[in-house]
Order: structure tokens, then C-alpha cells, then sequence
């Protein structure tokens, strides 16, 4: 076969494919499914996954004391242990105001500059910082003050900073890191179990 003929037969071949692809009639558009009882709304105020009641204040605060009730009921807190897990409790709610603060200013980055925006995260890092080290704090003076039995179910559960075991029963932010650290990634070998830690 000559050069000139494969190049022929080349081309009559890919014609033809073209041919054929356009003269198949496209299949009709696909009906949309059927809503099901999954894809309905919650109620607003109600938990969920995603969406704006995610980052309701009030829907996250009813969230935590409703896991916050479980694990005093889990570890059979005593009423001589009460002082040391209201102190525990209160160390770890997040702050109402500092919440309110960090909304008001949401629209102020958009007005600094990049060497003012290094600062502010610096800033945000160190009061991140304390605030690990306060709770964590109060976490070792209240788990000194359960006995062996209860310690040990503390012990077994992921930290209280939102992992899939923790009170609100949610995965850690993004919902799919878990207690092993950021995309999976084994926590740091003897890393300590520091609630708010990530």
C-alpha cells in the first residue's frame, strides 16, 4: 500500500467516525429524580450538616450542651466531682462576644493591606495559642479530679473539640479530618489530647 492510499484510508475512516457521531440522535434529557424524605429541609434551628444553621451561635450552644449532658451522664459524674466539672465546662464553651467580634469583623479584611492581614493572623494565632493552653489547663485540673474508672472512659474518647466521637457527635471541622489531624494525617506521636487542639 502506498503512502498515498493509507493517508486515503486514513481520512475516509476518520469521515466516516464524524459521520456516524453526528447523525446519532442524542438521547432525550433524563427526568430529575423524585424528591426523597433525605433531600427534604430541616426545620431552621435544627442541626445539620451543612448550611446557614451550621454557624448559628444558638444552634451550635444548644449542640454542646446536649453533648455536654451526655458526657456527665457517660462519666456518672459525683456531686462532690460537680465544682470541678462546672469549672471544666465553663473553660471550654466558646465565648459568646469573642464570636460576635469575629463576625462584626469579617468585613474588615477586605480593607487591609497583605502586611496588615500577616499581623492580624499573628495576632488571631497567639489569642488561638492562650486559649488552647486555658482549656487544656482545665482539662488535666478536672480529669485529676475523676477517679481511675472515669478516667478511663475519658480517656477513650476523642478530644472534645468536635472529633466523631466527641459530645456534639460531629466530625472536626470540614467534617472529615477526624482525630487523626489535618486530611487524615496521624496526630504528632504523643501529642497531647488538648481540647480546641487541632
Amino acid at each position: 500500500m502506498t503512502f498515498a492510499h493509507r493517508k486515503l484510508l486514513v481520512a475516509s475512516t476518520l469521515a466516516s467516525a464524524a459521520f456516524m457521531a453526528l447523525a446519532q440522535t442524542p438521547a432525550p434529557p433524563a427526568a430529575p429524580p423524585a424528591p426523597t424524605a433525605v433531600d427534604a429541609q430541616p426545620a431552621p434551628g435544627t442541626p445539620r450538616a451543612g448550611g446557614a444553621d451550621r454557624r448559628d451561635p444558638a444552634v451550635m450552644q444548644q449542640r454542646m450542651e446536649q453533648g455536654l449532658a451526655r458526657e456527665k451522664a457517660r462519666l456518672q459524674i459525683t456531686a462532690a466531682q460537680e465544682p470541678a466539672w462546672n469549672a471544666f465546662t465553663a473553660a471550654i464553651r466558646p465565648d459568646p462576644a469573642q464570636w460576635a467580634r469575629m463576625q462584626a469583623e469579617r468585613g474588615e479584611w477586605a480593607k487591609l493591606t497583605t502586611p496588615e492581614r500577616i499581623d492580624r493572623m499573628r495576632a488571631e494565632r497567639n489569642q488561638r495559642d492562650a486559649e488552647i493552653d486555658r482549656r487544656g489547663d482545665a482539662t488535666k485540673t478536672f480529669y485529676a479530679a475523676l477517679t481511675p474508672a472515669q478516667q478511663k472512659l475519658f480517656d477513650e474518647r476523642p478530644m472534645m473539640h468536635g472529633g466523631p466521637g466527641s459530645p456534639d457527635g460531629k466530625g472536626g471541622p470540614g467534617h472529615g479530618h477526624g482525630p487523626h489531624g489535618e486530611h487524615g494525617a496521624p496526630a504528632a506521636p504523643g501529642a497531647a489530647a488538648v481540647p480546641g487542639a487541632r
